[in-house]
């Protein structure tokens, strides 16, 4: 597999970026490809695992080692085939994926790991760039019709599978584009807009109908989902988490997916709804440490915030990979994302306690407690202020990045359809308690990876195949094989 000892041979090289700088200028992706010949060693570093560990660290099955191999050996055409033979959408992954692969990297043990999503990333550049990406619709069509709630990458992946199955597939998406949270809850410096509606071009050349602005269950009459063979839902899980805490509805309080949307709407001349939310000369804190606070805190950067502080309630992670989570597991692991790298004040074990607004109810601070966690044995992890730590930090923007607690249930209650103990839409096999309505993606398993959105929608559709023809030729998760040539 690829060149013996390249691991040996090569260090890990990864995508250099543009300077702070010109970057934060902009809106536009800033990274800086590696040459053909480099990207060649990368793909050498494969080792040739007996058991490829990236292969379950990967939701889809990516055959990893196979594209690799191709990279190495310069055959993109055949890197690409086998890449698109598990993954729909690499162009998503390849950019906005954590890559649980890369930890998962047998050669991660001892070395840096092989750079699993770059490679990934520059296959289907490549295949784009050379015209070996095209629509490809289905040779036959059979009578069976299905409705498709939601345009994320769940969504997206079940109406492709669907549609390479024959069935005449309908995608519902409530807001004005298509893409989830790909398309208004991703910045554009992390994944430019033309990279999603080249793919959704191919899907509606496929033979994929696409509606937007269409909310069922609001402005679309769930009774009219009745002209529908099957149904899958796919409206990801969208109620956002807040804070239980004083000062929560002061003017300058915002949540982190309100002001993400607005900032890309105004960016491609969309109309905005609300007061518009900028951050430019002002004291920023966003309260959530993960992507979408570092999304939050990238997007201050560009707007010309005074500071940007961010803050996160649970303990600094460690640099190195923690004892609590070992190899091939997902690593408990410090982040540092671009965005960090573009200024901010990072903040650990910090809670907020009040938003303190003028007389106009603007925001003006923020109260904070140091916190610690008390750990005991077969309990619950139990939050501890420490005592004299108050602090108040100047403020007058602040973005609530805390994540999603759930799916919507609008839908559940005018369906009919039963949820579980975590308020997702339940679902066995993908198919909820009526028998032709199914679910995936965040909506049946809560907030998730992108990557594994689209292993959901893969999986649903062919459940949903098997429910409308009895038996289905769409593939399930990858087994090993090596697509046929």
């Amino acid at each position: 597999m690829g060149k013996i000892g390249g691991f040996k041979e090569f260090k890990r090289e990864n995508e250099n970026n543009i300077a702070v700088k010109k970057r934060v200028s902009n809106y536009k992706e800033f990274t800086i490809p590696l040459k053909e010949e480099a990207l060649k060693k990368q793909g050498s570093r494969c080792m040739d695992c007996g058991i490829p560990f990236c292969h379950s660290g990967c939701p889809l099955g990516n055959l990893i080692p196979d594209f690799n191999e191709m990279v190495y050996k310069g055959a993109w055409q055949k890197a690409s085939k086998i890449l698109h033979a598990t993954n729909n959408f690499p162009e998503f992954t390849g950019r906005l994926c954590p890559a649980p692969c890369e930890k998962a990297c047998v050669l991660g043990i001892i070395n840096e790991p092989v750079s699993i999503e770059n490679i990934e990333k520059n296959i289907v550049e490549r295949a784009f760039s050379e015209g070996w990406i095209f629509p490809e619709p289905p040779e036959f069509r059979t009578n069976k019709t299905v409705a498709v709630i939601g345009s994320g990458p769940a969504g997206l992946a079940a109406a492709q599978q669907l549609n390479r199955a024959g069935h005449s597939v309908t995608v519902f998406e409530r807001d004005d584009a298509i893409g989830g949270l790909l398309r208004y809850g991703i910045p554009n410096f992390k994944l430019e807009k033309e990279i999603i509606d080249r793919r959704i071009a191919i899907l509606i050349e496929e033979g994929i109908t696409i509606k937007t602005n269409v909310n069922v269950g609001t402005n679309y009459d769930v009774k009219k989902l009745v002209n529908f063979d099957a149904i899958v839902l796919c409206g990801g899980a969208t109620l956002r988490r807040s804070l239980p805490v004083k000062g929560i509805d002061n003017k300058g309080v915002v949540q982190a997916m309100d002001f993400l949307t607005q900032q890309t709407k105004q960016l491609f001349g969309s109309k905005l709804t609300g007061e518009l939310i900028s951050a430019k000369d002002k004291h920023v804190i966003v309260i959530g440490g993960g992507d979408t606070g570092s999304d939050c805190i990238g997007t201050s950067n560009r707007h010309g915030a005074k500071s940007v502080t961010n803050f996160e309630i649970m303990p600094k992670p460690p640099v190195s990979r923690s004892e609590s989570t070992p190899w091939p597991f997902w690593p408990l692991q410090l982040k540092t994302s671009s965005s960090h790298e573009e200024g901010c004040d990072r903040n650990w074990l910090i809670n907020t306690k009040e938003f303190i607004a003028n007389d106009q109810g603007e925001i003006t601070a923020l109260k904070t407690v140091e916190v610690d966690w008390l750990i005991v044995p077969g309990k619950r992890p139990q939050l501890i202020e420490k005592p004299n730590s108050e602090k108040t930090w100047p403020c007058d923007l602040a973005l609530l990045a805390l994540g999603f607690t759930g799916p919507e249930i609008t839908l559940s209650e005018q369906l009919g359809l039963e949820l579980d103990a975590r308020s997702n839409y339940k679902a066995t096999n993908y198919r909820t308690n009526k028998t032709h309505i199914f679910t995936a993606g965040d909506m049946r398993r809560g907030q998730s990876l992108i990557v594994w959105a689209i292993s959901e929608g893969r999986e649903a559709a062919r459940e949903v195949d098997i429910f409308l023809m009895g038996e289905s030729n769409l593939p399930t998760k990858n087994n090993g094989d090596l697509p046929s040539s």
